[in-house]
């Protein structure tokens, strides 16, 4: 089905995409998956080709365009390279509208440049080791002493731990407010009493870092709070929904690209003297996972259409990530199986599609918790 949110301007974007992920990210991705992180070159390159900070004004170096079609065709792209170690849709679509929406002028000229440059890079710290996605339940805290906020506490599963320049952490800062006692701390790269932890090692995405982090009175200076104090928690319940969008839009790529592989396989590959294509099951299976993924398509596409018209609810972003990351799931599972044995092995695309998918229905609040969301809106 022929997509018609995107004009030529977008398709010009996704052609610059796909040349420097072809050119600056496959040759190498291996490799980073070996190190576990990628390298902080790619970071900057993509920062030299405009692939960061899109949205941010051109005053701060960025692209000027405040148009979220743009984050979704970069998600596409490297969801559909199997580029999983690429953490610039987490910069752009995650961290971004917290330093566009919240930060003063002077955060705002210290901090964006290198942000679109490649040369600072970004991480958001929310869940903790006995959290989860249960927000209210963080227990890192900051408390004030003077100019300053002394910031303890612990992180876990954070991506881009281990690189992260720049980190906006939640705390508690006033532990009698409830969902109101929540603030975003900026913490910076060589504060004293801010120590990465170690660099946990995941089933699949293995070349995005993603670490431990840890705060020991850490001296963190009144002017890096983000937006006002106390307000934190409300901050992050205003741009989950465009996190869990973009976790949507990757889903659907995945999904698709999967597809594709699949389909190419089952024509190549033969059994009993015959493409496995040929079998009634196998077409069968293509022509429900072909639809499923042209329907999950369509209702990404209007959400991202009303997202850039600023019209996209909560509950409809998390049916988005819900719906399409366990779509994800269920059609790279099918393609495995598709696949045969040579599914199981990780020189096919594949294989390692089966092992990067599976978190995509855990990250950006679990999908037990989109349904709460999506539940509640319905009875009030």
């Amino acid at each position: 089905m022929q997509r018609d949110i995107f004009t030529d301007e977008h398709d010009a974007f996704r052609d610059l995409c796909r040349t420097f992920l072809a050119k600056e990210v496959m040759p190498f991705h291996e490799q980073w998956e070996d190190d576990g992180q990628v390298s902080r070159e790619v970071w900057k390159a993509a920062g030299a080709a405009g692939l960061l900070g899109m949205a941010v004004p051109e005053s701060y170096g960025g692209g000027g365009v405040d148009d979220f079609r743009y984050n979704a065709i970069l998600t596409e792209e490297i969801s559909s390279a199997g580029a999983s170690g690429i953490g610039f849709p987490l910069q752009n679509d995650v961290v971004a509208p917290y330093l566009l929406r919240l930060g003063t002028e002077e955060q705002k000229k210290r901090w964006l440049p290198g942000f679109c440059s490649g040369e600072i890079i970004t991480a958001i710290a929310m869940t903790e080791p006995g959290t989860g996605s249960d927000l209210q339940g963080i227990a890192t805290n900051a408390r004030r002493d003077g100019d300053d906020w002394i910031l303890n506490g612990s992180k876990t599963f954070i991506t881009n731990g281990i690189m992260a320049d720049l980190v906006i952490v939640v705390a508690k800062t006033d532990p009698e407010a409830k969902h109101q006692g929540f603030s975003l701390l900026v913490v910076e790269r060589g504060m004293e009493g801010f120590e990465r932890g170690r660099r946990l090692k995941k089933v699949g995405m293995k070349a995005q870092d993603t670490a431990e982090l840890s705060f020991t009175d850490v001296r963190v200076p009144a002017a890096n709070v983000l937006g006002q104090e106390g307000q934190g928690f409300i901050y992050l319940m205003q741009n989950l929904a465009q996190e869990r969008l973009s976790i949507a839009v990757g889903s659907v790529a995945g999904a698709a690209t999967a597809l594709r592989q699949t389909l190419e396989y089952t024509k190549d590959r033969k059994a009993f003297g015959r493409p496995v294509s040929n079998f009634q099951n196998t077409r069968f299976e293509l022509a429900e996972m072909d639809t499923e993924v042209t329907i999950a398509q369509v209702f990404v596409d209007r959400c991202i259409r009303q997202h850039v018209e600023g019209e996209l609810s909560v509950p409809d972003a998390a049916k988005a990530k819900w719906w399409t990351s366990d779509l994800l799931k269920r059609v790279v599972d099918r393609c495995v199986q598709l696949h045969g044995g040579y599914g199981y092995m990780m020189e096919y695309p594949i294989a390692k599609a089966f092992v990067d998918s599976r978190v995509q229905a855990i990250y950006g609040g679990t999908n037990e918790i989109m349904k709460e969301i999506i539940g509640r809106s319905l009875i009030g």
